[in-house]
């Protein structure tokens, strides 16, 4: 299964990887002809109730897990930080992760402290050689830089970290948070590896960025919170005596009958 993951992200068209946050959401997407999934933290953590960043490590693996049971599809899991700062709490988790029976995981370069949110590029690089050897080849190790997502609007360094990655041993390349097509083409002119990048409102299409060579594209925890929203509507659709939301209810719609068996 890693090895057909792996090869999934050298194809002339992007692959597009949903993110479901349950075994439901899972079946769903896989009926729609989906290749692969990812799991999403924050997607995962509103399930719980709770903000993203909120969930412990066996919590996030046994979830990992419920999404591989439920499709025959490779499954890769958001690993957030590793749980844990030291290289042996990022190894230790990709191990647990490949036991989980996972094809690959991301892991980030964020700290979870606000004031000093990205590791010193040393200790960050320490952190994903460690996840690679952990992988042993065997699992499809995805390192993020977080720069964008917590201030640090510096796409030289940001580039720096994913080429330092790179050499660490890192199979793909991301930097959550690339709004411009422009940025996502020097991203990818400047590593040697896959790249996958986040669908952002208003930011590149899908068709700009294979145009632009990425290899793999994410929604993060986006369906997860566009099925929120239609659940809000609905909700005070029926506060108000409003039954419309019966129109766009998935009972009979494509994938629902071959999803929920």
């Amino acid at each position: 299964m890693p090895s057909a993951f792996s090869d999934l992200h050298h194809r002339d068209t992007p692959l597009l990887i949903p993110n479901p946050w349950d075994a439901g959401s899972a079946r769903l997407l896989a009926s729609l002809g989906f290749r692969a999934l990812a799991t999403t933290s924050s997607g995962f953590a509103g399930t719980l109730g709770r903000r993203d960043g909120g969930v412990t490590r066996d919590e996030a693996l046994a979830h990992a897990a419920t999404i591989v049971a439920a499709t025959d599809l490779p499954v890769s899991a958001d690993l957030e930080n590793g749980f844990g700062h030291a290289p042996g709490d990022v190894a230790a988790t990709i191990t647990a992760a490949r036991g989980a029976g996972l094809a690959g995981g991301s892991v980030e370069d964020f700290t979870g402290d606000a004031g000093s949110p990205i590791y010193a590029r040393d200790a960050a690089v320490e952190r994903i050689a460690a996840a690679t050897s952990a992988a042993g080849g065997e699992f499809v190790l995805t390192a993020r830089c977080e720069n964008l997502l917590h201030g640090v609007h510096d796409l030289a360094d940001t580039i720096e970290r994913l080429q330092a990655y790179q050499e660490a041993g890192a199979d793909v390349l991301y930097a959550p948070g690339l709004a411009r097509i422009a940025d996502v083409e020097t991203v990818v002119r400047n590593v040697d590896r896959p790249v996958n990048v986040l669908l952002v409102d208003g930011g590149p299409t899908v068709a700009e960025l294979g145009r632009a060579g990425v290899a793999r594209i994410s929604v993060g925890g986006t369906f997860f919170y566009a099925a929120s929203g239609a659940l809000i509507d609905a909700g005070k659709a029926l506060l108000d005596g409003d039954t419309s939301f019966f129109a766009n209810a998935a009972t009979g719609r494509e994938g629902a009958a071959a999803a929920f068996t």
